[in-house]
């Protein structure tokens, strides 16, 4: 029943307290315009439950009648920015590239409505310039970052949506603002191209110094390169000697990016890069032991960044067949007086190295065992013939099909006079045959490949001496372009 209007006067002042007016019963429509002022309430204020609304909402926050907070006109700008920073919503930001170019990380998330504004603080933009790294988001549609490349350069972006993600809506003192590809820059070795490719072949050691790390966020771009990295193979043991085995075959090639042919054994990444100086390591070869029964050597390590390649293991003697002589990336053939098979991939890595080296024959005929190669094992010994060295793998990273690694023959039996074993020409040595005479041969340089066995007696001064591995050989490959 609706209550018969009062007159002007009707209430004494401070005659109706708020808690005699239950929730929702005055609407705004019972008053006439003014009619209600602060002195008409008896505390001259209207508790927030007698409102329909209790706050409000300002740049996204929550604030309740009666509080107080501090409201931003437009970016809240930050102090100057002198290194990479990744940024947070409605600021803005001056930042002074005199230094070197900067990168500035877009927020991990976003609403609609964030805004985010930078200037060239410095006007050093053209020189050092300034990447909008997108952290996830599109930047005008597209995922790839922005780059502001001319001097006093400002922008505004405000993000929309996540098919759009940031869009620049003021622009001044602006070029494209495209990121353009950037590539691994780089010097050191000897430098060829192939295509879109550049290729760095060490054939001794040295540095491999990067300039420019690249960046993948542009559609094209590098930061991975592929590489290769072949250790010395072993040396070729004495006295019906076991052939050396190849060194250690490691490879890389990055995903999707590179179109050449690795070998079976290639790890399916490459290596990220930085800007620095990576010191690059080629192993030499197991080199020649003078004298008669003397140990043999091992190939030497080849490294690149985190990749170590082990030298191959050596082809043993009559009085040094031991495991720490013989193993290696690949192993050395075991000589006559051994059967044991030398253990390759050692120390053990995945894909892995190498394989295990070929065991002797211990009679009636005697005949040492082949090298493994980074193909295969090395051929055991038999009275036919010494055993055959293991295959090596073939790569074109060079731009080039080349077989790197390969194992040696052992030596051929002196008893029936019957041949060495064979290794790969140019790449790893075959073993001696005593009668007629047939030299044993080394490992070819920068190949890997390991050194033939060799028997004992024969013709010239050096006959007893040991033959010596191939050394190895480093490559690197990349996208320049």
């Amino acid at each position: 029943m609706a209550l018969t209007k009062l007159p002007k006067g009707g209430l004494g002042t401070g005659s109706v307290s708020t808690d005699q007016i239950e929730d929702g019963t005055i609407q705004n429509q019972e008053f006439e315009d003014g009619a209600v002022t602060n002195a008409k309430l008896a505390d001259s204020t209207i508790a927030n439950a007698k409102l329909s609304n209790s706050s409000f909402t300002i740049n996204g926050t929550s604030v309740n009648l009666g509080a107080s907070t501090t409201a931003q006109a437009g970016v809240d700008w930050q102090t100057v920015i002198t290194s990479n920073t990744t940024m947070v919503a409605n600021r803005g930001y001056m930042v002074n590239t005199t230094s070197g170019a900067i990168t500035m990380t877009l927020p991990s998330s976003a609403t609609i409505g964030d805004t985010i504004a930078i200037k060239d603080y410095a006007e050093t933009f053209a020189t050092n310039n300034l990447t909008i790294a997108r952290n996830g988001h599109n930047i005008q549609g597209s995922a790839n970052g922005s780059l502001l490349s001319t001097n006093r350069a400002s922008v505004v972006l405000v993000y929309a949506d996540a098919t759009k993600g940031w869009l620049f809506i003021d622009e001044h003192n602006v070029g494209s603002l495209v990121e353009d590809p950037q590539y691994v820059t780089a010097t050191g070795g000897t430098e060829t191209t192939s295509g879109d490719y550049k290729i760095h072949k060490f054939t001794s050691s040295g540095n491999f110094v990067v300039s420019n790390a690249g960046l993948i966020t542009p559609a094209g771009g590098s930061t991975d390169v592929s590489y290769m990295v072949v250790a010395g193979g072993g040396g070729g043991g004495t006295v019906i000697g076991g052939g050396g085995g190849g060194g250690g075959y490691r490879e890389g090639k990055v995903s999707g990016q590179s179109p050449w042919t690795a070998s079976p054994l290639a790890a399916s990444s490459g290596i990220t890069m930085a800007v620095q100086t990576y010191p690059v390591t080629v192993g030499g070869g197991g080199a020649i032991v003078s004298g008669y029964n003397n140990a043999p050597n091992k190939g030497n390590d080849s490294v690149f960044s985190t990749i170590t390649s082990a030298g191959g293991g050596a082809g043993t003697t009559l009085s040094h067949n031991t495991a720490p002589i013989g193993q290696g990336g690949s192993g050395g053939g075991s000589a006559y007086n051994s059967i044991t098979q030398y253990a390759g991939n050692t120390p053990p890595v995945s894909p892995p190295q190498g394989n295990p080296g070929g065991g002797g024959e211990n009679g009636p005929n005697y005949a040492g065992g082949g090298g493994g190669g980074a193909g295969g094992a090395g051929a055991t010994g038999n009275g036919s013939s010494g055993g055959n060295g293991g295959a090596g793998t073939v790569s074109h990273i060079s731009g080039t099909p080349t077989t790197y690694s390969a194992g040696a023959g052992g030596s051929g039996s002196i008893n029936n006079n019957q041949p060495g074993g064979t290794g790969t020409p140019g790449v790893s040595g075959s073993g001696m045959r005593n009668s007629p005479f047939v030299a044993a041969t080394c490992g070819g340089v920068n190949t890997g490949g390991g050194g033939g066995g060799k028997s004992n007696g024969g013709p010239g001064p050096n006959y007893d001496n040991s033959t010596g591995g191939g050394s190895g050989v480093v490559i690197i490959r990349y996208k320049y372009q």
